[in-house]
């Protein structure tokens, strides 16, 4: 063990009381013989202390140590000159280059302004078809200045063209069309209601590519046919000809475009009461109908009706089954005629609408570029590259489903081709081989969130623009691409490039300012570390300066730092005083010199700087407080023994209490505040000396020696205060006036405590709270319970409680109020009685109604409290018939024996043939009890926003301990509104009203513990809640109660965004639309 090296001395804390004992004894040695040498210079101020290294914080103790100013290399702090670089680019502001669009070929978002992702994603849609994009950069800059709506299209579609930024402002345009950002909106009504304002405006243009591009792009014809199944001839109807801008499909019980499409064509059988009366038979005959697409638009939008109508909610539902759609479509053989014009179509959009109800969600869309087939998905700011396939390469939905292999037959193709589904699309193979123009080899996808599908015409050249029309006519123009091809208008153009390069010139700034502060934070970080590496002195003999250690921490940690200041650690002579050795470190001569040349201030403070004055004047006190601490060991000697009456030669009075508590303070250096007054407490405000049965008025007798110092003291701390250092010598009476006063309140409270006594003894268990047993052929009084509770306080108040207790009020005031005063009968009913083991007694009493007291005591509280005798309540005990009670509401006399009262033991039972019944004088006023109580019911059935609470049970029975604190429920007590597990299952508050359904409840608890409302079985106590339109009031429930509900688990779950559009939640508002904006207003009139 002697050879083992130790190292539990390496890192020891050095304790500070060693310093400070140091110091002392130099101090010490110093006021003795009055020199002081240069090592003692050195301990007083720590300069012999070697140079400290490694320590994790800056050491008070050593003016040598520099640790801890500033981190580790590798670390950081929150703040100042060591932050992380991310937290002063911070600082900057948000770096514009941040926002710079990816690449020519990548497209730029829209911003969303709260719930505008349905506009963002039909206006991205839009611009990136390069038709209708084209024909609004043709329209003229007239028609623009005149047409806000079309001014704000071409100026977006222009900065989706060609600006430098990630994400465009959408603001002015939603801002134009008067919508609220705040309110989610269907993207179809949108884009039914924005192309029709487009065709609107555009219809004044003088370019004919411009006023027509809507109608040229997206319109189409159909015609509803209903043909006579007995001649075969058609309607004349069926020769008009209908416009459409888009198909609606059905897709309730639909698996694929094909499927609805079908549905959409089918043949309608008109028959039975719904025949059709034909022209040409002239009678009312069976008949078909059916819809016949006459021309297709070279953009084929088709609407998917997701939102189906509910009738028993009376609300929408949206559908999220899956549904199929190929990439490549051929509509052919789908028309109602043969024509010229190209009929296969390509898939170019798919909108998005994310969730499962029908008034919320989120809109994207998944969008091919024209030029390089690529998709790219938009979601508002965010686009992302999704590849050739427009789900993205080997992507899958969140909620995907296992991967399936299933055949699909194309109406294009002689053979099947196989599904493969991958979360939210479907890559599909076709067997075997054939031409891809017989559209043989087809992809298919599928989405259960797909809302709208974009396919557009194929077209045979693509070098230029043409656009098909239905007629067959032809319109030839430039082609407009993301990247080349047509301009935007000239001026639009212009004003771009002018946003273009005021953006570059605040990213270059930007970048400039960026590199300018991390230079300046890199150089002030190098300056630092330099002057601190330089800071230790090497040598005693070596000069030194002094500096302020607070000054030197703001330096190392501030990007600015501030003007050198050495005055906090300069004494009143302008020296450095022993006692700020802890606010100061020793520097170099070097490194002082680097400072102050660059931050001035000052004052010089060097190595021979040290202040004498302050040492000797530290000496002297130091010798001053070792006498004070002698003195005051003595006179707490001396104390002790006061204290114990072990002193003889006593003269002063000090307080008792105030010298317990001086014996127990630490004996310092000097008095404290804590050392005045030792007299005040037992000086009366007469001046004199307070009685000493007075309250804090004890006292002692101590020497004359210990008096003086304890006064010496006391005038010390509060020089001005000479009342409560006052001198009060044995010999000194105590005040007449507090002596009387004193007798005066003692006598009081003697004739209270006789008189209380008495109280007690005349009604001994009505003062303990006992209760008593009843019999039948005694007469009883009847007092209020509360007057009663007061009472017991009064008499049974002792001690310092006593004189301060309420003095119940007199009994012919609290009598009088119990009666009405139109009926002069009792508006308060009488106490329930409960047989126990063949004896009669009050059930428990409670603060309000009554308490049954005797005859006897009744004599006595008229006595004692001012009562009058005949004015009491008087009340005796029946037995009646319970059958009698029920039917005739009255209760007949019946003689009954005490051997009877075994009938009626323990609780009277409801079913039990005869019943306990207390009978009163005056009688019960059944009318004003029935109104008050009606009334007391109505305001407590009128809550709001209170909690109730609902415990999760998990079996088909409640333990006991739930049902007892349904029954048993106390609204003032308080309960934790967390929810919790208990022994039987979890528990949640719910914030509540009395105008709140069972059905709103039933939602709560559905959201808060997954049960499905047709699923709970909801208790309160043993009884069951299952009106759904009742409320909250009318089932009787108020706050504080504990319902409980447990899980039949008969209905499957599902989720709860189905139900929470029902009118019963009462969240959901007649849907306002577009009603109120540009979209809906008088075209003429706003444009």
């Amino acid at each position: 063990m002697s050879g083992r090296p130790t190292t539990r001395s390496k890192n020891k804390k050095h304790k500070q009381g060693d310093d400070i004992d140091t110091t002392s004894d130099i101090l010490r040695r110093m006021h003795s013989i009055g020199e002081l040498s240069d090592d003692d210079i050195h301990m007083l101020y720590k300069i012999s202390k070697p140079v400290c290294q490694g320590c994790r914080v800056n050491t008070k103790d050593n003016p040598n140590c520099f640790c801890g100013l500033i981190p580790p290399p590798n670390g950081s702090r929150k703040s100042g000159l060591w932050q992380k670089t991310s937290d002063f680019l911070q600082a900057l502001g948000p770096d514009p280059s941040d926002d710079l669009r990816a690449s020519a070929d990548s497209p730029a978002g829209l911003t969303n302004l709260g719930a505008t992702c349905y506009a963002n994603s039909i206006l991205q849609c839009l611009y990136m078809n390069k038709s209708f994009r084209g024909g609004i950069f043709s329209v003229e800059p007239d028609l623009l200045n005149q047409q806000p709506v079309l001014d704000q299209l071409a100026r977006i579609f222009t900065q989706l063209h060609a600006s430098k930024r990630a994400f465009i402002d959408s603001a002015p345009f939603v801002k134009t069309l008067e919508l609220d950002n705040g309110v989610q909106q269907d993207s179809h009504e949108f884009l039914t209601l924005l192309l029709s304002l487009l065709e609107s405006c555009l219809s004044q243009s003088n370019v004919s590519k411009a006023r027509s591009i809507v109608q040229d792009l997206f319109r189409g014809s159909v015609s509803h046919v209903t043909k006579c199944s007995r001649c075969g001839k058609d309607s004349e109807a069926s020769s008009n000809m209908e416009d459409f801008y888009e198909l609606e499909l059905n897709v309730k019980g639909l698996k694929s475009l094909d499927e609805s499409l079908d549905d959409y064509l089918s043949v309608e059988e008109l028959n039975g009461d719904n025949q059709y009366f034909c022209e040409s038979c002239k009678s009312r005959v069976d008949a078909t109908r059916s819809i016949m697409l006459r021309t297709l638009p070279p953009v084929l939008n088709f609407q998917l009706k997701r939102c189906v109508f509910v009738p028993k909610t009376t609300t929408k539902k949206k559908i999220t089954s899956a549904f199929s759609f190929p990439r490549e479509l051929d509509m052919g053989k789908r028309l109602s005629e043969p024509t010229q014009v190209e009929s296969i179509y390509d898939l170019s959009a798919v909108l998005i609408h994310k969730g499962t109800a029908v008034n919320s969600g989120h809109y994207i869309a998944h969008i091919k570029d024209e030029n390089t087939g690529q998709w790219w998905e938009f979601d508002d700011e965010h686009v992302s590259k999704l590849g050739s396939h427009p789900f993205g390469e080997g992507s899958s939905a969140p909620t995907s489903k296992p991967t399936k292999t299933e055949p699909v037959v194309n109406p294009s193709c002689t053979e099947p081709v196989r599904v493969v589904a991958n979360g939210d699309h479907m890559d599909v193979v076709q067997q075997g081989s054939s031409e891809p123009a017989t559209g043989s080899h087809v992809e298919i996808f599928s989405s259960s969130d797909a809302y709208m599908l974009m396919y557009n015409r194929r077209c045979s050249s693509n070098k230029s623009f043409v656009v098909c029309v239905a007629n067959g006519k032809e319109i030839e123009g430039d082609m407009v691409s993301l990247n080349e091809g047509v301009s935007p208008p000239a001026h639009l153009w212009e004003e771009l490039k002018n946003l273009n390069a005021s953006y570059t010139n605040a990213c270059q700034e930007y970048t400039l300012k960026k590199e300018m502060e991390l230079n300046r934070i890199s150089e002030r970080r190098q300056e630092v570390r330099s002057v601190l590496s330089e800071a230790p002195v090497k040598s005693l003999t070596e000069p030194f300066y002094w500096i302020s250690a607070d000054w030197l921490r703001q330096w190392a940690d501030n990007t600015t730092p501030p003007v050198l200041d050495n005055t906090s650690i300069q004494c009143s002579h302008g020296k450095v005083p022993v006692s700020k050795v802890g606010f100061m470190k020793r520097i170099s001569t070097k490194a002082w010199t680097e400072l102050f040349s660059k931050y001035n201030g000052g004052p010089k403070l060097a190595n021979d700087d040290y202040c004498m004055d302050c040492l000797i004047e530290g000496a002297r006190n130091l010798a001053c407080a070792d006498g004070y601490r002698g003195r005051r060991t003595i006179m707490k000697e001396i104390a002790e023994d006061a204290l114990a009456g072990k002193c003889e030669d006593v003269t002063y009075y000090v307080s008792k209490t105030w010298l317990q508590q001086w014996l127990k303070r630490k004996i310092l250096d000097a008095p404290t505040e804590a050392d005045a007054g030792p007299t005040v407490s037992i000086k009366c405000p007469h001046g004199e000396l307070m009685p000493e049965q007075a309250s804090g008025a004890k006292r002692v007798l101590v020497p004359e020696n210990l008096w003086h110092f304890l006064h010496d003291d006391a005038v010390a701390v509060k020089p001005d205060d000479t009342l409560g250092c006052e001198a009060i010598p044995s010999d000194r009476r105590q005040c007449c006036q507090c002596s009387n006063e004193l007798s005066e309140v003692a006598c009081m409270e003697d004739s209270l405590k006789t008189v209380r006594l008495k109280q007690r003894q005349n009604h001994e268990k009505l003062a303990m709270g006992k209760t008593f047993p009843l019999t039948l052929d005694c007469k009883y009084y009847l007092v209020p319970s509360s007057w009663l509770l007061k009472w017991r306080n009064y008499i049974n108040a002792s001690g310092k409680n006593a004189l301060s207790s309420v003095k119940p009020e007199t009994l012919n005031g609290i009598i009088d109020l119990l009666t009405c005063q139109k009926h002069s009968r009792l508006v308060e009913r009488p106490p329930g009685l409960v047989c126990k083991r063949g004896s009669i007694f009050q059930k428990p009493l409670s603060t309000d109604g009554f308490t049954i007291i005797t005859e006897n005591d009744w004599k006595c509280f008229c006595e004692e409290w001012d009562g009058i005798e005949g004015n009491g309540i008087s009340a005796w005990i029946e037995v009646t018939s319970s059958s009698v009670s029920n039917l005739e509401g009255s209760y007949p006399e019946m003689p009954i024996c005490e051997e009877d009262l075994s009938s009626l033991d323990e609780v009277n039972n409801e079913n039990e043939s005869r019943k306990l019944k207390m009978r009163t004088s005056p009688e019960i006023c059944e009318d004003c009890i029935g109104e008050r109580e009606s009334l007391e019911l109505m305001q407590k059935l009128n809550y709001c926003n209170e909690d109730v609470y609902v415990y999760f049970v998990r079996g088909k029975e409640a333990p006991k301990s739930i049902l007892q604190a349904t029954e048993n429920n106390d609204p003032d007590r308080r309960v934790s509104k967390r929810s919790r597990k208990t022994n039987s299952g979890d528990r949640i508050s719910l914030k509540v009203s009395g105008s709140t359904s069972v059905y709103q409840l039933k939602m709560m608890i559905w959201e808060s513990f997954g049960v499905v409302k047709e699923n709970q079985i909801l208790h309160k106590g043993t009884d069951i809640i299952d009106k759904e339109c009742a409320t909250l009031a009318d089932m009787n429930i108020f706050p504080g109660d504990k319902l409980w509900v447990t899980d039949s688990e008969i209905h499957e779950n599902r989720d709860i965004a189905d139900e929470l559009s029902d009118p019963k939640m009462d969240v959901q508002h007649t849907e306002a639309g577009f009603r109120g904006t540009l979209l809906t207003a008088n075209i003429s009139s706003q444009v």
